[in-house]
C-alpha cells in the first residue's frame, strides 16, 4: 500500500482525487473508523435491529431460565447477551443516522413497530414463568421500549437534519511547481 502513496499523482487527470481520498482513508492509518472522505453508505434494512433484538432476549433468556448449568456457562450466555446488546445499539445507531434522500421510510416504520411487538410479548412473559424469568421479561420489555423510542428519536434527528456536500479536497502542490519554488544549492553562493 504504501508503494501507491509513493507514486507521484498528475494533477492534470481525474485520479488525483482517487489518490487524495486513498491517502486520507482509513486504511492507511490503521483505525476502523471511517475518515472525513468516507461516508457510510449502508441501505435500509430491515431484519438486523429485529434480529439482533430476538437474539439478545433469547440469549438472555437462556442465561436466567436454563436448566442445569454451571455457574460458568451461565455467566458466558450472560456476558454473550450484554455484548450482543452493544451490538443492537450500534445496529440501532446505523439504521437511524443513516442518510437517506425519502427521509422517513417503510423500512423505518417496519424497524419501529418491530422493535415495540418485541417490547409487548417480553411483557407478556412476565406473568407466565419463575420470578427470574419474571425480572428479565421486564428488563427486556423496557430495553426493547427504550430502544424503540431512541431509534424514532434518532432517525428524526437523521431526517431533520440537511445533508451537507462532502467539502472538496485541497489541491496538493505538484511536484514541477515544487523544484520551481524551492531554492537549490548553486542559488545560494555569493556572487563576486
Amino acid at each position: 500500500m504504501s508503494a501507491i502513496l509513493a507514486q507521484p499523482v498528475d494533477h492534470d487527470t481525474s485520479g488525483e482525487q482517487y489518490h487524495h481520498q486513498l491517502a486520507k482513508s482509513s486504511d492507511f492509518d490503521g483505525s476502523c473508523r471511517p475518515s472525513e472522505f468516507v461516508e457510510d453508505r449502508r441501505s435500509a434494512r430491515i431484519g438486523t435491529v429485529s434480529g439482533l433484538a430476538l437474539l439478545t432476549g433469547a440469549t438472555a433468556l437462556v442465561a436466567v431460565a436454563g436448566g442445569h448449568r454451571s455457574i460458568f456457562a451461565t455467566l458466558l450466555l450472560g456476558l454473550l447477551a450484554v455484548g450482543m446488546s452493544h451490538a443492537l445499539v450500534v445496529e440501532i445507531q446505523r439504521q437511524a443516522r443513516r442518510r437517506s434522500p425519502g427521509g422517513w421510510g417503510r423500512h423505518d416504520t417496519v424497524n419501529t413497530v418491530l422493535l415495540a411487538c418485541w417490547s409487548a410479548s417480553a411483557t407478556a412473559l412476565v406473568p407466565l414463568a419463575s420470578l427470574p424469568v419474571r425480572i428479565l421479561g421486564l428488563l427486556l420489555a423496557a430495553g426493547y421500549a427504550t430502544c424503540c423510542a431512541y431509534f424514532v428519536v434518532e432517525r428524526r434527528r437523521s431526517v431533520a437534519t440537511p445533508v451537507l456536500p462532502l467539502p472538496a479536497p485541497a489541491a496538493e502542490p505538484s511536484v514541477a511547481n515544487l523544484s520551481v519554488t524551492t531554492p537549490s544549492v548553486t542559488d545560494s553562493t555569493p556572487s563576486a
